[in-house]
């Protein structure tokens, strides 16, 4: 994939065969996004899998980018990569020298686009090893190296491994705010990136909103009205379509890490620092 020009869609060319997909009829728009689950039809018997069982999904090949990107229209990748290209290159640094940690890499689609941007250095980590085989599968090559991980438990050699590459940039997109990656999760992720280096994700749009008292929402919005971290650019788009059609709308943020984050700072805010590095 070294000459994919960023407009290219990543996923055109990795669908060897078509799934056949049903939206159940009922209505799901009462449901949370991580309850909601389509069937999926396999010769004689029917499955059904939820939008969040990652690990079903990613065991075959294309049903991932067949339901939510042809589907269901998720733009997010794009738009992530997008914005922290613009904003790194708006400060006058150069992406291509980015050593890029990609949170919750899944089969890799994110990671093909900060390829295509010519980053430097592009290390993927996921918690489970399915997501590792599939981007082996569908997207071989793109990344320097593939850890599969719980950032919540990291093993010292583990992360002295990640150290030596020298990050600068972390990513985490669609897989935020829904208790995929917990705080604890993330933080780990961040104390990676140098300081003055860069993080780019999304999440859903609540975020802002003081009602919303989920853990990742609440420590985002202390973060980015912390001395720890600039918010650079923040904007709310459509992440994807509901299976009813109706417009999911995220938050994409790019900040800058301006200082380590005290532990002390997180204490007070109900996170759990015994997991932290």
């Amino acid at each position: 994939m070294e000459g994919l020009s960023p407009s290219v869609d990543p996923h055109s060319e990795l669908m060897p065969h078509r799934h056949r997909i049903q939206f159940p009829p009922a209505d799901a728009k009462n449901l949370a996004q991580d309850e909601v689950s389509f069937n999926l039809i396999e010769g004689e018997r029917t499955v059904r899998i939820r939008f969040h069982d990652y690990d079903q999904i990613y065991m075959r090949a294309g049903l991932y980018e067949q339901v939510f990107y042809d589907r269901l229209k998720c733009s997010s990748p794009k738009k992530v990569a997008e914005l922290l290209k613009r904003t790194v290159e708006a400060s006058d640094s150069n992406l291509s020298e980015l050593r890029v940690l990609d949170l919750g890499a899944g089969n890799g689609m994110m990671g093909e686009l900060m390829k295509a941007h010519g980053v430097a250095r592009l290390i993927g980590v996921d918690i489970i090893p399915e997501a590792r085989d599939a981007c082996s599968r569908d997207r071989p090559g793109v990344y320097d190296e593939y850890y599969v991980a719980d950032f919540t438990a990291l093993k010292p050699r583990l992360s002295e491994e990640i150290s030596g590459w020298s990050v600068d940039c972390l990513t985490s997109v669609a897989a935020l705010g829904f208790g995929d990656i917990p705080p604890e999760a993330f933080l780990n992720a961040l104390q990676f990136v140098s300081c003055g280096g860069w993080a780019a994700f999304n999440i859903k749009e609540t975020f802002l909103d003081n009602s919303d008292e989920s853990g990742f929402s609440r420590l985002i919005r202390e973060l980015i009205f912390s001395e720890y971290l600039d918010l650079y650019h923040l904007e709310r788009y459509r992440h994807r379509l509901s299976m009813e059609g109706t417009p999911l709308h995220y938050f994409a943020a790019v900040v800058q890490k301006t200082a380590e984050i005290p532990l002390d700072f997180l204490a007070e805010r109900g996170i759990d620092t015994s997991a932290l590095l």
